[in-house]
């Protein structure tokens, strides 16, 4: 009798496992059908580098360029290094110039791309000019365009008889003490090859005094992925199209006295005025 009371007891308990595993495999199938939203912004992916960089440029401009002198080919390592090492590789170059705190913080704005906008905005700034054809930089002397760093001499000689550029607020300026200088603005991709070729010749102008240097960012190839947006709510509103039969031959008339009841059992703040009254 024993060895038969312990196989029902196993039955039993097999049963009852098998019945809860398919509940839980209902549940698993019903939680699956969850609706997930994603915020798209309607320009590319920007580079966190980039992205680094307008960080800084909050923090100081001193410490923008200093952060530029130590980036200036980095992005020839995303070509071979995962995102994430990639990723890990900025903040090991930005925490020479920032403490634990800023850090964090700067991991923040990469979570929620806030500095996204402000490389996107420098991107448009360059369509307008527009960049010339099959340059990955490019700069502007005075409404004169070129992609060659031996031609940027000749620009030079007539630049005073141009038209000065405009200037934007958010340009990032080499550090120099005259400001009555000829402009020479550098479209380029911080972190690449073609950018750190222009940067060497112009820092060294600008340190003479020859010229006032500004660098706006500028990505020949955008990504081809999209700029997910995180940090903001989305709502999805679904309405029922089913149509449902109500009798509404019974309809009950509602009382001044009804109306004022209803009124005292509401909540205001917290306080149930129909429960204090009584």
């Amino acid at each position: 009798m024993a060895p038969a009371k312990a196989t029902n007891a196993v039955r039993l308990l097999l049963g009852s496992t098998a019945l809860w595993l398919s509940q839980l495999g209902v549940q698993t199938v019903s939680a699956s059908k969850a609706v997930t939203a994603h915020l798209a912004a309607k320009w590319p992916e920007t580079p966190l580098l980039l992205e680094a960089s307008e960080f800084m440029a909050e923090e100081s401009n001193e410490i923008f360029w200093q952060f530029l002198e130590t980036v200036q080919e980095l992005a020839i390592y995303k070509q071979t290094e995962s995102d994430y090492s990639y990723y890990n590789l900025i903040l090991k170059k930005a925490g020479q110039f920032l403490d634990n705190l800023h850090i964090n913080l700067l991991k923040f704005a990469f979570s929620i791309r806030a500095y996204s906008p402000a490389i996107q905005m420098f991107q448009q700034i360059a369509a307008d000019e527009p960049p010339p054809d099959g340059c990955n930089a490019f700069v502007v002397i005075h409404k004169k365009h070129t992609c060659k760093i031996n031609e940027i001499k000749k620009l030079l000689k007539k630049a005073a008889s141009r038209t000065r550029p405009y200037l934007f607020k958010g340009d990032h300026k080499f550090p120099t003490n005259k400001e009555n200088l000829p402009v020479v603005i550098l479209y380029a991709e911080m972190g690449t090859r073609a950018f750190s070729a222009f940067h060497k010749v112009l820092s060294e102008k600008a340190q003479n005094g020859e010229i006032l240097y500004v660098l706006r960012h500028y990505i020949q190839k955008p990504s081809s992925r999209k700029m997910y947006l995180s940090g903001y709510g989305v709502e999805l509103a679904i309405k029922s199209t089913e149509y449902k039969a109500l009798d509404d031959t019974q309809v009950k008339t509602v009382t001044n006295t009804t109306v004022e009841d209803e009124t005292e059992a509401n909540e205001v703040q917290g306080f149930l005025f129909g429960k204090l009254k009584s």
